[in-house]
């Protein structure tokens, strides 16, 4: 449809989300709900939608990508006097599309077969409806005796015989807009409360002349749905979460072991032929490659890359970090701020300690390492490729490891001359405790050779005083 316009509703308190934050800027699977109406508009081809705020309205300005043209409206005096405060923005030939910020549920196929019903029955408006057995709360949608639409009657003003239509209004609409500006300058407040509703613009557009009013029927129940309470916004979260993961499921070729427990945010990337595994959760962004094994409780957190044939396991964390391919981190471990490239080996227990109470470094850790069980590197560090960290070490910031280098103990400290058995044995914790690895001090050293010799002479004297015997 050509020259067509947006406005999306995003005034209201939210007052029963009990919440200091505006109700539309709370998350749903990784992006603020507003979000989910902005790529409505942005499907249907308009480039530079109308927000109205009011309540929390500098805040949710914050996050508004900048081709939003934002209206304000002052005080909260019903739909129609927000749709008034955008009249400013609005051309006065085309149509408006109108949305609410918070029914993230709606689908883009469900605003697309509105858009073009709207267009190919010459429609002066065209509204959204669905039939709910319990229809508790929604505005009822009128009809004469011949299936015309006479109007839409809000809860608080409908009779009994009015509450028993099955038939609501979920809300969004489009509407020729020229018949709306009309009917904004027409129509008057409520006596009752003085505010101004969409609806009562639908109930005056329908009395006049050469007026069409179609219907378009949602897809779901569930786009019906408003998120008004903590409780709706949870029921949001996981409608919206199944529906990831059966998107992933159809488009990606991949296997997500147990959906129920796996969490995926929008934005998300995964190569074909991954598993995921039950109990995981991967933030909005990340990017996952061509047959990897995530999971079980693997947590992978916003900006975390992770390349092909590569293993996160049990327990794992990633956070900024970015993960090569065949790379193994099989479990327990927390790797922030990291850089892996290819083949690398993280031993269980593996931390890298990014923050140092102001700011957070980086780790990178070159191809073919193996960083051995229970090994904190102290960012920022870099472990050359081939290096190794035996079991138990802890690499202080700065103190890099060379290339095929091998550090142990605590401090970690270059080990000499080993042989590659014996660096394997010390990466593996085989050879030693990590109490045995400490190098010690040097009285203790001294004390200690001291002693070898003194076992030495006593022995030569024992050895010379059994030859005389002899």
């Amino acid at each position: 449809m050509t020259n067509l316009q947006a406005i999306i509703l995003a005034a209201g308190a939210g007052t029963r989300m009990k919440s200091d934050l505006p109700k539309v800027l709370h998350p749903i699977c990784g992006r603020p709900m507003i979000a989910y109406a902005l790529d409505l508009v942005g499907a249907a081809g308009v480039k530079q939608p109308i927000v109205v705020l009011g309540h929390g309205a500098e805040e949710v300005k914050a996050v508004l990508p900048k081709e939003v043209r934002v209206a304000i409206q002052s005080k909260p005096a019903g739909t129609g006097d927000a749709v008034l405060a955008a009249k400013k923005f609005l051309s006065s030939t085309g149509h408006t599309l109108i949305l609410y910020a918070d029914t993230p549920l709606l689908r883009r196929t469900t605003v697309q077969r509105m858009i073009e019903s709207h267009s190919k029955h010459s429609a002066t408006a065209t509204l959204l409806a669905a039939h709910l057995a319990d229809p508790t709360g929604y505005g009822r949608i009128q009809r004469d005796e011949h299936g015309k639409v006479i109007g839409i009657v809000e809860e608080a003003e409908a009779n009994a015989a009015q509450k028993a239509i099955r038939e609501i209004n979920i809300g969004p609409m489009v509407c020729k807009t020229p018949a709306l500006l009309e009917a904004l300058a027409t129509v008057q407040p409520a006596a009752k409360t003085k505010e101004l509703y969409l609806t009562h613009l639908i109930s005056f557009l329908a009395h006049q002349e050469g007026t069409k009013l179609q219907v378009e029927r949602a897809q779901e129940i569930s786009e019906a749905m408003g998120i008004n309470s903590r409780l709706e916004l949870s029921r949001a979260i996981s409608i919206i979460r199944q529906r990831i993961v059966d998107a992933h499921l159809r488009g990606s070729a991949i296997t997500i072991e147990d959906p129920n427990t796996t969490y995926i945010d929008q934005g998300v990337t995964i190569g074909h032929d991954t598993l995921i595994r039950a109990c995981t959760v991967i933030e909005t962004g990340a990017t996952i490659g061509k047959r990897c094994v995530i999971g079980p409780f693997a947590h992978i957190r916003t900006g975390v890359t992770v390349g092909d044939d590569t293993k996160v396991g049990n327990f794992v964390e990633l956070v900024r970090t970015k993960v090569g391919n065949r790379v193994r981190i099989g479990h327990v471990s927390y790797l922030g701020d990291a850089q892996l490239d290819d083949d690398v080996n993280i031993g269980a227990g593996t931390i890298t300690a990014n923050y140092d109470g102001k700011e957070k470094h980086e780790t990178h850790i070159g191809k073919g390492a193996f960083i051995g069980s229970d090994t904190v590197l102290i960012a920022p560090v870099k472990v050359g490729a081939g290096g190794v960290t035996g079991a138990g070490s802890v690499l202080p910031k700065g103190q890099d490891v060379p290339a095929k280098g091998v550090v142990v103990g605590v401090p970690a400290r270059a080990l000499n001359g080993s042989s590659k058995a014996e660096a394997d044995g010390h990466a593996n914790g085989a050879n030693a405790s990590p109490a045995a690895r400490v190098r010690k001090p040097a009285s203790q050293r001294k004390a200690t050779a001291s002693a070898a010799r003194r076992s030495g002479s006593r022995a030569k004297v024992a050895a010379a005083k059994s030859a005389k015997r002899k």
